[in-house]
């Protein structure tokens, strides 16, 4: 009888995050172009007597262990839709996303729990059903769970999967500090009252589906970077760093701090991390490989 599930959970890059106007309920329509990259969390769910939540790795301090956590959400949502009783569960995450980096390492945690449960306590939920708990949970959820590229529309729930004809290289850089997604939309909507109707862009889409890695750098945009960038005025220095290391393409990671830069290939891709680190205006650069794999269940 299995006791314990292991699920690995990819990060992710928005390589288009198009932002509409506020809606009504405070969400903003969204045209976001997700690709999942080569950096993961592992959640490891066990059977126990109580309800507990653990975290180790680079940033672990900044994630609460509690029921407020996103994993933790995400087990009592599938046991509650199926007439479970409090799940008494151990969980453990394992990090290696960035914390509060942009690139929805919560939400990649609250995927893998999802999925881990689901096969710990043999609910056989449906994709369906697991992408509708998901969309519950938050915007970045259900990609997380699905991985490849997507595009995300509504508030980024709604998944189209999108085609790519080859890798793309990435490094990411880890800002020291984090950002509230929310803070950022916030400033956002006040540097950006009259937002257009977001709509993804064709060369964008074209370049990720030929593989054009010139074509991809040249139609990268994200919308809340200059959001971002008014709260945490230093990154512009990495953004900089990175251009002159030799990046193709330099951007904020979807809301950040975590600055993501394309490279040409791998051998590029580590040479810009190295410079990335040398000029001492982030505390950590990773290259990572781009398209990766969704959540996936790697022990049982």
């Amino acid at each position: 009888m299995t006791t314990s599930v292991t699920v690995r959970v990819p990060a992710k890059v928005n390589v288009q995050l198009a932002v509409g106007p506020a809606r009504p309920d405070g969400f903003h329509d969204l045209a976001n172009v997700f690709l999942a990259v080569g950096l993961y969390d592992e959640v490891t769910v066990t059977e126990a007597d109580a309800f507990s939540l653990t975290c180790t790795g680079p940033g672990s301090d900044q994630v609460p262990l509690d029921r407020t956590n996103l994993a933790a959400r995400a087990a009592f949502a599938l046991a509650e839709r199926h007439g479970l009783p409090d799940p008494a569960i151990h969980i453990h995450i394992a990090k290696d996303i960035p914390v509060a980096g942009g690139m929805a390492g919560g939400s990649a945690d609250a995927a893998g729990a999802l999925l881990a449960c689901d096969a710990l306590w043999g609910t056989n939920a449906s994709r369906a059903e697991l992408l509708d708990i998901c969309a519950e949970l938050g915007s970045d959820v259900p990609f997380s769970l699905v991985g490849g590229a997507a595009l995300g529309t509504g508030r980024g729930e709604r998944l189209e999967p999108l085609d790519v004809g080859g890798a793309f290289w990435w490094v990411f850089a880890v800002a020291d500090g984090g950002l509230s997604t929310p803070a950022v939309y916030g400033e956002f909507d006040r540097l950006s009252p009259d937002a257009p109707e977001p709509v993804a862009s064709p060369a964008l889409l074209e370049a990720l589906r030929t593989g054009d890695v010139a074509a991809l750098a040249a139609s990268v945009t994200n919308d809340l970077q200059p959001a971002a960038l008014s709260l945490f005025p230093s990154l512009k220095s990495t953004l900089d760093a990175g251009r002159g290391a030799g990046a193709l393409a330099a951007l904020v990671s979807g809301s950040g701090p975590t600055t993501a830069f394309l490279a040409a290939d791998e051998a590029a891709a580590s040479e810009i991390a190295a410079a990335l680190v040398a000029s001492g205006t982030c505390r950590a650069a990773r290259p990572a490989c781009s398209p990766a794999q969704g959540a996936v269940l790697i022990s049982s």
